[in-house]
């Protein structure tokens, strides 16, 4: 079988759109489609159907293109087997939630890699939805998704639905970042009702990606004032230049803190309790780079023990 053609599927599957493969792949549409044509009639059977959604897998689809995919990666372990001269240096990929311990941890692991080798290093920092799609499809070998602890039987279903693994990493209960000149900042006891008049920051994607999500949920009736963003680096320049917003945020190292001007504070508010989980798909073996970043997790996680 042309293992060109499952590259084809693949790119469908993730797209869900023919029109977005083909762009991706740089083909035209009328091609890709007879291409996937193709393929499905060497099957005997159908490997994707048209629904309101976009272009998704068939039940023997979905089994058709896991095997698929593990194909390829079995093909990829062994062009490096027998082209060691290309692989040359660190190889490490990463998806992950906008945490900054995390964020903390990669930091001190790239500072400690051998400067004289080559390196191909990745780090998405996105939602859980991405995330797990991240290492499903292969692009990332390792993932980090976060969830309510009231959730974990459901990731740890659809983890292994996808053909993942799944390891907590690190739980804990949300706390507000904030300037270290809020209103706030130097209140005993926080309550619900305190936050009320101030700005709230949110990161846009949630952990499903979907901003409709939040609404249905009636999140947003939580705060009259909230500004979405989508990376680390505005949410900090905003707590840091106004000191009318805060955040909800996991453990943030002091070194954190001190260079932002931002303070750490309970709420009385129940938030629940929330997991960090490490995930890779099953039959991955952890490289040596892989676990240099996992010591170092472990070394920023003792902080907070």
């Amino acid at each position: 079988m042309n293992t060109v053609l499952l590259q084809y599927a693949l790119e469908v599957e993730k797209t869900g759109s023919i029109t977005q493969a083909a762009a991706n792949l740089y083909m035209d549409q009328p091609n890709l489609s007879k291409a996937i044509k193709t393929l499905e009639e060497s099957l005997g059977a159908p490997i994707f159907k048209r629904t309101s959604k976009g272009v998704v897998p068939t039940a023997r689809g979905s089994i058709f293109l896991e095997h698929a995919r593990n194909v390829l990666v079995q093909i990829e372990k062994m062009e490096h087997l027998y082209k060691p001269d290309q692989v040359k240096g660190v190889e490490f990929s990463l998806s992950m939630p906008r945490a900054s311990y995390l964020s903390l941890a990669f930091s001190r692991f790239i500072k400690n890699l051998n400067q004289e080798e080559g390196m191909n290093v990745w780090l998405r920092e996105t939602n859980s939805a991405d995330t797990l799609k991240d290492v499903e499809n292969g692009e990332y070998n390792l993932g980090i998704i976060r969830f309510s602890s009231a959730l974990e039987g459901h990731y740890t279903q659809t983890a292994a639905a996808k053909g993942l693994l799944l390891e907590p990493v690190f739980q804990f209960s949300l706390r507000l970042l904030m300037s270290a000149d809020h209103p706030l900042a130097e209140k005993e006891e926080i309550t619900a009702e305190d936050l009320m008049p101030y700005i709230e920051i949110a990161h846009g994607d949630g952990t499903t990606g979907r901003r409709e999500g939040l609404e249905r949920k009636g999140r947003l009736l939580e705060s009259a004032r909230r500004v979405y963003v989508f990376e680390r680096g505005s949410q900090f320049n905003l707590l840091m230049e106004d000191p009318r917003t805060y955040m909800w945020v996991s453990p943030m190292p002091e070194e954190i803190l001190s260079r932002w001007h931002l303070v750490e504070r309970q709420c009385r508010k129940r938030t629940g309790m929330f997991r960090d989980a490490l995930i890779c798909r099953k039959g991955y073996s952890f490289t040596a780079w892989d676990k240099e970043f996992l010591k170092e997790l472990e070394s920023v996680k003792n902080i907070f023990l």
